[in-house]
């Protein structure tokens, strides 16, 4: 299938128009006319080969939204016209332990990404700055009907980011959960812990950040630069998710945990985080990372924002 895209041709170049063909779809496969694709800053680490070698032409994108234009034969679940999304997989071993949990994103031997994965015949993934993509069934997800198709793209990315800790955890009403940081990830934290029924708190350093806090469904907003504010918060939260990927101050975020709290870890510095052990063992906080989530989860996501 010849392919319009964007594609990034070297570290140091910037995106351009590119052509390619993508594969012949298979019997379980799902060919989809992109119809939106959000940007990630992953996408931009990537294409920069920030994260590790790129493989070039690098055609970013993980937050895939469109329409289903072909189905294989043993497709089952979808047909032609069905609004569809991919997120940040497109395959995974399917056998080990955590795939056959639904955890795909955890892959004991590797999952597949939707862009920059190397495949088994030597080509590599491109993914949805591009005008189609053939994906295999148990990696395509149902939108539902009521959802703005513009509206979904960020939540195959931030949105499972936040939505799977959360709900590991399970918060819920009455909960106490602050989100660190509000940009990408963090607006999404905010909606989402706020429907779950918490108490949301944003916690930021810059103040006219406030105003799209309180629009987003936050109840409280505290200045990570002022001390009284964040002191009259210690041992106040039942969790924290933070969502910074600079380098910043974990400590002042573990004060204000209450005692068997948790700090939600899903913002990726590239820089090792400075972390104190007592703040931990005196209280038994935990600090827990999180990644994406798998595909009964993402679905999951999908139809509890739709509700």
């Amino acid at each position: 299938m010849d392919t319009k895209a964007f594609a990034n041709l070297a570290a140091d170049q910037p995106f351009g128009p590119y052509q390619f063909v993508r594969r012949t779809p298979g019997p379980a496969d799902v060919s989809i006319d992109i119809k939106y694709c959000g940007i990630c800053h992953s996408d931009i680490h990537t294409a920069r080969s920030e994260w590790g070698p790129a493989f070039y032409p690098c055609v970013p994108g993980h937050e895939i939204v469109g329409v289903v234009s072909a189905i294989g034969a043993e497709v089952a679940g979808f047909k032609v016209g069905d609004a569809v999304g991919v997120g940040c997989l497109v395959d995974s071993c399917r056998t080990c332990s955590s795939c056959a949990s639904g955890l795909e994103q955890y892959c004991e031997n590797g999952w597949t990404g939707t862009y920059n994965s190397k495949l088994a015949d030597g080509d590599y993934t491109k993914g949805g700055y591009s005008t189609h993509i053939v994906v295999d069934q148990r990696f395509v997800l149902r939108v539902p009907s009521n959802l703005d198709l513009p509206a979904v793209a960020p939540l195959l990315c931030a949105g499972i980011t936040t939505y799977s800790p959360l709900k590991h955890v399970g918060v819920g009403k009455g909960d106490r959960v602050a989100i660190l940081g509000l940009g990408g990830l963090g607006h999404m934290g905010v909606k989402l812990a706020a429907s779950f029924g918490a108490e949301v708190t944003v916690i930021s350093r810059s103040e006219h950040k406030r105003a799209d806090a309180e629009r987003l469904g936050a109840h409280k907003f505290l200045l990570s630069s002022d001390g009284a504010q964040i002191g009259s918060h210690a041992n106040y939260f039942d969790y924290i998710l933070d969502t910074v990927s600079a380098p910043h101050d974990v400590a002042q975020a573990l004060s204000m945990i209450k005692r068997e709290g948790t700090m939600l870890l899903v913002g990726a510095s590239d820089k090792p985080l400075a972390l104190e052990t007592f703040p931990l063992i005196f209280n038994r906080r935990s600090i827990m990372g999180s990644l994406i989530g798998g595909l009964p989860q993402t679905q999951e996501m999908l139809d509890h924002c739709a509700k």
